[in-house]
């Protein structure tokens, strides 16, 4: 009975030990030195296992549920799922750092319920994947896991590469110059409630900087957030030339995969595909330029949506180049300028058209305002395709036909993307 009691004594000490050392584990992120000897970064918390965590998330088997606004510098990184389970907003000046490989999951829902990750104007972005580790952004029902990408393995488990509106998409937001009716400073970004100043974008910074995404493949997303209302795969909202944009692939979203609401950002290596709306789309007085791109196989709507100012403000020219367009069975318009639009669109390649398309629906109000740069496009067409129609509009010399084109970006330069990884690149001739 003594021993026992002993035991008891011992057992009791052992866990009183256990549960000081967990709390002293838990210290927040700013402390110096802890039980661990390790120093969370500003926005993270360490845990028992001494692993360093965002203080709003679970570290349940690396899985990190994100349900409140990030208002502090937080990093995410590539050995954990980071699942979305609201619209999380980076605001009140906060960078989020995400790290190459990382892999971010949304959880489903509609309307009220749609999951999204917005950044505020004002605040950053700092998501930069490589070739090798790219950061994926899908649903969370897609079953890919952070090992697969660790491996190079790209290509989810379970979900077809057709599979839309899952849930929302990235939205980022800055300073720079739109236009808009009225002619005011900032507007109120789609699918974002008025209630929700994280919403807002536009202003007078034309150099204003949101961050940095890089090889960033967005997923199965698009839902609706309104009756007839999706989320675009990327909106950028307002947002500056100090922002750098390269190698991004949009893949099965509801609505667009890209579009641009005024802003001066440039971009490159894009690419687009089985998206259920326009490939490309500008607004609101875009004026950057966008190189290296390719949009394949709209599922209903047009490669490329071409709207411009919508104030007085007509901005300068925005400029698409050297791009792609493989237009598929279910394309709407290849190219859908507004007849006031100030974008420019040269050094493309057309290729990929259904033998029974109308050629009369393809190429709407050429040229937009006709104030900036169009020309040598390259197409290919399937035998007695009526060229003539397709680009009645077009200048004498600006589309010709040929076998192997010489404008467009390297396929090479996507083989990072889940459209190499798939085999659909390639099962398209590109």
């Amino acid at each position: 009975i003594k021993l026992n009691s002993k035991m008891i004594k011992i057992t009791n000490l052992l866990s009183a030990i256990a549960l000081i050392t967990f709390t002293l584990g838990m210290t927040s992120c700013g402390d110096n030195e802890n039980a661990c000897d390790n120093t969370c970064p500003v926005g993270q918390i360490l845990s028992i296992d001494c692993e360093c965590f965002p203080e709003n998330g679970s570290d349940q088997a690396g899985i990190i549920t994100v349900s409140e606004n990030i208002t502090t510098d937080v990093t995410w990184t590539a050995d954990n799922t980071y699942v979305l389970a609201g619209r999380i907003s980076v605001i009140n000046g906060a960078t989020l750092t995400v790290e190459p490989g990382t892999l971010i999951k949304a959880e489903s829902g509609a309307l009220a319920n749609a999951k999204a990750l917005l950044v505020a104007r004002g605040s950053r972005i700092d998501a930069c994947g490589t070739a090798v580790a790219p950061i994926i952004m899908t649903a969370e029902a897609d079953q890919i896991t952070p090992e697969m990408i660790s491996l190079g393995n790209f290509v989810s488990p379970n979900l077809q590469t057709d599979v839309q509106g899952l849930w929302g998409g990235l939205i980022v937001l800055g300073n720079a110059p739109i236009s808009i009716e009225g002619d005011g400073p900032e507007a109120q970004i789609e699918g974002i409630p008025t209630s929700d100043s994280a919403g807002l974008y536009g202003g007078n910074d034309p150099a204003d900087n949101s961050g940095n995404l890089c090889y960033i493949s967005i997923r199965h997303g698009g839902t609706d957030i309104g009756e007839g209302n999706e989320i675009n795969g990327l909106t950028l909202g307002g947002v500056g030339s100090g922002t750098n944009i390269n190698n991004i692939e949009v893949v099965a979203n509801r609505d667009d995969g890209v579009e641009w609401f005024g802003g001066t950002v440039s971009c490159s290596n894009i690419l687009v595909w089985n998206c259920g709306d326009d490939g490309l789309d500008t607004d609101q007085g875009y004026s950057g330029t966008v190189t290296d791109w390719i949009v394949a196989a709209p599922q209903g709507g047009s490669a490329m949506e071409l709207d411009g100012p919508e104030g007085s403000s007509l901005g300068s020219c925005n400029n698409f180049n050297n791009g792609i367009i493989f237009a598929g069975d279910n394309i709407d318009r290849i190219i859908d300028w507004d007849g006031t639009t100030n974008t420019g669109v040269s050094d493309i390649f057309i290729t990929g058209i259904a033998a029974d398309y109308d050629p009369a629906i393809g190429i709407e109000s050429f040229g937009g305002d006709g104030l900036c740069t169009t020309g040598n496009w390259e197409y290919t067409i399937p035998a007695g395709f009526d060229a003539a129609t397709l680009f009645a509009d077009v200048p004498a010399g600006a589309a010709v036909e040929v076998t192997t084109n010489t404008v467009g970006p390297d396929s090479g330069d996507f083989s990072w993307t889940l459209g190499a990884a798939s085999g659909t690149l390639e099962a398209l001739g590109l």
